[in-house]
Formats: C-alpha cells, sequence, structure tokens
C-alpha cells in the first residue's frame, strides 16, 4: 500500500464551515443525508487533484476556500481504529514521513496551491496528487480513462516484462543519437567531404606563400603601374646629389670635411661628415638602380593584378584577409580527416543500428503476444465482477492493437443490453463508471494507496449492494478506500464509518462530521435502512449487518 490519507481539513467550501477528518487505513464510509456535504468532500478532494475551482463553491460570507489533505506512508499511519473527526480545525499527529498538500479558491476567482507548505503550481500540485490519489464518481476519473494508464493496467495484470523492450529502445536510440552527431547518414557526409574537397583544392591552388603577400604584391604592383614616373623622380634626385659640377650634394660634403680634416677638436665633427657622404653615397647608388633598372613589365604587372584578385576571391568565401583563409584550410584539413574517420565508425554503427533494430523488433513481439494473452484474461475477470456489481449483461473487452509492441490498448465497455462496445470515457453512466473502475482495480494490483468512490452504487440495491460493498472491502484490504454511499448494505462493510450532518446554527447552516463507532454505526445504518434512526427493528437489521461481515475481515 501507498501512502494514505490520514487527515483531511476542508474550510469555507459550500455548506463546510470548518472540518478536520482524521482517517485510517483500510474502507472508510461517508454516509449522511443528501445535500449535508458528504460530495463535497469529495470535491475537495478533486481540488487537490488540481481540479477546476469555481468561485461559487466559497461559502457565502467568506473569502476564500481551503482545502488541506496530509498523506503519510501506510506503515507509519495510525493502525487498528479510526481516529476522532472535529470540526474545530485542530490537526492530529499521526508521525512518519508525510506530505501536505493545499488548495485555496478565492471568490473572486483566483486559485493557488501548496505542497508541503510552500507555494506551488497548480499542474505540480496535480501531478503529485495524482500519485496518491485516485477519484472515481460523477465527471472524476483521473487514471484508467487514458490509454497510457490502461495500456499499464495491462501490463502490470500480465506481469509483463518490458525491461527487454526498454533496454532494446534505448540501445537503439543511443545508436541512432551517435549517428547522427556524426553528421547525419552516408549521403550527407559524402556531400561534406566533396565540399571540404572542393574548399581545399581552391585554397591549396592559390599556393598562398603567407599571410602578408597580397601586402608585398600590392607594393610591387604600385612599382610597376608608374615606373616612367618613378624613374624620373629618382634620375632629378640622383642628379641632385651627384651631379657633374661642383654644385652636387657629394662635392660639398667632400668640401665640408676638408675643411676639418687634421683639425683635432674638430675630428668628431669630421667624422659625422664622413658618414653622412657614405650614406650619401649608398642612397646615390640605390638611386641610379633605380634609374637603370626599372623598366616597364606590362606582363608582370598583369600576373600581380590577377593574383591579388584570386586573393580577394578567396577572402570574400573563407575569411576576410590571407591569414584567415590560411586558417580555413586548416581547419578543412582536419575536418577533412575527422571525417574519414567518423565514416570508419558509421560503417561499423550501420552494423550495430541494423542488429539493435533487429533486438528491438524481436523484444516488440514479445510484449506483443504477452499483451494479447493478457487481455483476454483481464477482460473476462473484470466482465465477471461486473455481473456481481449490478451490472449483469456488462461486456468488457481490452482491446491491443497497433504495429510492433502492440502499445494501443484501449478498454471497452458495454453497460447494458444491445449497447456495443465503446472506450469507457463514453460508455457508462457516473455509477457504472465507477463499478467498472472498481471491478478494474480488483482485478489489478498496483493502485494507488487512496481510492475515492462516489456514486459506485447509484441505482443498485439488494444482493447486488452488499456485493459492491464486498467487493469495496476487499479493495480496501490492499488501498485506503473512500466511499460515499447512501445505501446500508454498502457502509456496513466498511471498516469505519463518517457520518456528515447538516444543522443549524447561529442562523447559518454548516455541516457537521462525526466518526462512529460501534453503536453510531448502529443508529446511522437504521436511518439509512428505514429513515428513522430509532427504529428498534432497523437497529436489528442493521446490528445484522454488521455482525454479517465475515470474521476474515475484522473490523479495525
Amino acid at each position: 500500500m501507498g501512502p494514505i490519507l490520514v487527515e483531511l481539513r476542508v474550510r469555507d467550501l459550500g455548506v463546510i464551515d470548518d472540518v478536520t477528518i482524521t482517517l485510517a487505513p483500510g474502507m472508510t464510509a461517508l454516509t449522511g443525508e443528501t445535500g449535508a456535504g458528504k460530495t463535497l468532500l469529495v470535491e475537495a478532494l478533486g481540488l487537490l487533484l488540481g481540479g477546476r475551482g469555481d468561485p461559487s463553491m466559497v461559502r457565502a460570507g467568506a473569502t476564500e476556500a481551503m482545502v488541506e489533505g496530509r498523506f503519510v506512508e501506510s506503515d507509519a499511519a495510525p493502525p487498528g481504529r479510526l481516529g476522532k473527526a472535529t470540526t474545530n480545525g485542530t490537526p492530529s499527529d499521526s508521525g512518519g514521513t508525510e506530505v501536505v498538500l493545499a488548495r485555496s479558491v478565492f471568490r473572486e476567482g483566483r486559485s493557488k496551491a501548496w505542497i508541503d507548505g510552500r507555494m506551488a503550481a497548480i499542474a505540480a500540485l496535480s501531478e503529485l496528487a495524482g500519485g496518491l490519489l485516485e477519484l472515481h464518481g460523477q465527471h472524476q476519473h483521473r487514471s484508467l480513462i487514458h490509454s497510457q494508464a490502461q495500456r499499464a493496467a495491462l501490463d502490470t495484470y500480465g506481469e509483463i516484462d518490458l525491461s527487454a523492450l526498454e533496454a532494446a529502445r534505448r540501445r537503439l536510440r543511443q545508436l541512432t543519437e551517435e549517428s547522427a552527431a556524426l553528421g547525419g547518414d552516408a549521403r550527407q557526409r559524402a556531400r561534406e567531404v566533396e565540399m571540404l574537397r572542393y574548399q581545399l583544392d581552391e585554397i591549396d591552388g592559390a599556393a598562398i606563400e603567407d599571410g602578408d603577400e597580397d601586402e608585398r604584391l600590392e607594393l610591387e604592383e604600385d612599382r610597376l603601374a608608374a615606373a616612367a614616373a618613378h624613374r624620373q623622380a629618382a634620375a632629378a634626385a640622383l642628379a641632385a646629389l651627384s651631379g657633374s659640377d661642383d654644385t652636387s650634394a657629394l662635392d660639398r660634403l667632400a668640401e665640408a670635411s676638408g675643411a676639418l680634416n687634421g683639425r683635432g677638436p674638430l675630428a668628431t665633427l669630421d667624422a659625422r661628415v664622413r658618414s653622412a657622404m657614405a650614406d650619401l653615397s649608398d642612397l646615390v647608388t640605390d638611386l641610379r638602380t633605380v634609374v637603370e633598372t626599372w623598366e616597364d613589365d606590362p606582363e608582370r604587372l598583369e600576373e600581380i593584378r590577377r593574383r591579388r584578385q584570386l586573393f580577394h576571391q578567396l577572402e570574400r568565401k573563407y575569411g576576410a584577409t590571407l591569414t584567415e583563409v590560411l586558417a580555413f584550410g586548416t581547419t578543412g584539413r582536419e575536418r577533412l580527416a575527422a571525417l574519414a574517420l567518423d565514416e570508419e565508425r558509421a560503417g561499423i554503427l550501420d552494423g550495430e543500428i541494423a542488429a539493435a533494430r533487429g533486438g528491438l523488433g524481436d523484444a516488440e513481439a514479445v510484449v506483443a503476444a504477452a499483451r494479447r494473452e493478457a487481455a483476454p484474461r483481464l477482460a473476462g475477470e473484470i466482465e465477471s465482477t461486473l455481473h456481481r456489481l449490478a451490472m449483469p449483461a456488462a461486456r468488457f473487452s481490452v482491446d491491443v492493437d497497433g504495429a510492433r509492441s502492440a502499445d494501443q490498448v484501449t478498454f471497452l465497455l458495454g453497460a447494458n443490453p444491445g449497447e456495443p462496445l465503446q472506450p469507457l470515457a463514453k460508455a457508462a453512466s457516473g455509477g457504472e463508471l465507477a463499478r467498472t473502475m472498481l471491478a478494474v482495480r480488483l482485478a489489478l494490483t498496483d493502485a494507488p494507496g487512496v481510492m475515492v468512490f462516489d456514486e459506485v452504487d447509484a441505482g443498485v440495491g439488494g444482493a447486488a449492494a452488499a456485493a459492491v460493498g464486498a467487493a469495496l472491502s476487499d479493495l480496501g484490504r490492499g488501498s485506503q478506500v473512500l466511499v460515499v454511499t447512501h445505501l446500508a448494505q454498502v457502509a456496513a462493510q466498511a471498516d469505519h464509518q463518517i457520518e456528515v450532518r447538516k444543522i443549524e446554527r447561529g442562523g447559518r447552516t454548516r455541516s457537521e462530521v462525526t466518526a462512529l463507532d460501534h453503536d453510531g454505526r448502529v443508529v446511522e445504518l437504521s436511518r439509512m435502512l428505514s429513515g428513522s434512526p430509532d427504529s428498534a427493528s432497523a437497529q436489528s437489521h442493521a446490528r445484522e449487518l454488521l455482525d454479517a461481515v465475515p470474521s476474515d475481515r475484522p473490523r479495525r
């Protein structure tokens, strides 16, 4: 058994002023006159499950309605007897690991949720509560309506081992993800290799010397483009420095050196003049080289311009500078080498993926066969139970469909004679559906810790009512079962009974909740049987109902 509900507090919800109920394991019957507030308690649990918070639910004169539920691991819950039910909101202490869920609905329409005293999203509250609590009643079927839950129920019933299937799915997923990380399929990798080779051929074909080659060519292009003008300027400079007349710069420097030569105090100055003469002589030589060797070379100029144009084309594709173009080529060669390794791994992966798909197919076939074998057994057991629960003509089927592992599992019900089999949500009234859920839960072993049934006995009486009560009591052996009932035959089979009574005090109507002892149950069952709680004959009948509970289901 999972965690059970040990305490429920409801405040300012409809006719409920402030009620705290302490609950125990087993089956608990909630009884009382129509309109006393029993269904409001079910609606309160629906709010914990994330149900819509209608502002009209808020008690007149209050600003908000509040619901709090405390769930405790079943081995830590109070064993043996039902705790006291009060109307003063006083919490009880049962100890153990627990979770406290709360929900408020404001009159102006807002709604809030809390988990263990911390504010939470309604969706988070709903998800957590859905693992603790299952509600069956009018428009309140939270679990087994959906195909995924029905598939899980069939797997549980048939003890179908899904571990091999799940492992095969994980293996195939891992391999396909690794294959995708390599760059897709073989065709994608081949396209990338082809593109890289084209790009590298284009870069390598340019035979770029280094990242500065374009700058050097730019200078040479400038020289060749105006060679005649450059020679003329160099010739003029050469004439000024080394002309044949005595006005040349070299002649003047020679004259200056002669004047300083041999004068010790001026030796330093003479050395500087001689150094200037040497520099000037080198300069003259360089200028003469320009004048004598710089010739027009249209072919070389055109070659330079073509090469620089090629560089600019590469820079538009692969980088803003030649240095970036060369870096792109380096990266491309590394990627090409990696793709070669990837191709080798991809070949291995293709074989592993094929084998994984085969293994997955085998695992899916095993699961599909097991589901198809278990489906009619589960359907037969549920249908047999329904016949005992006042649905003698009911037909129930578990449809298993879908390729591979046959994941499409649908529970189908024909509740009455002549009606076709339909999915559960469409096939039955609230009471019929609640009884169907009861029958399904009796066939399974993985019920949640707390199950609530409202209207499960709608339209039922006599022996069928006793059968419904017995079924609920059987379910209560493995789960905590709360049942809203108007039938004494059902309530008598509960381990515990809570009476909800509507009273008037101070001009206001409110609900009062009482945990009944044995004598109190006799009186309440008498009212349920005859409408007269004080009737001696009804009380005698009530005692007979209580005493008729089989001895292997002792009272707690």
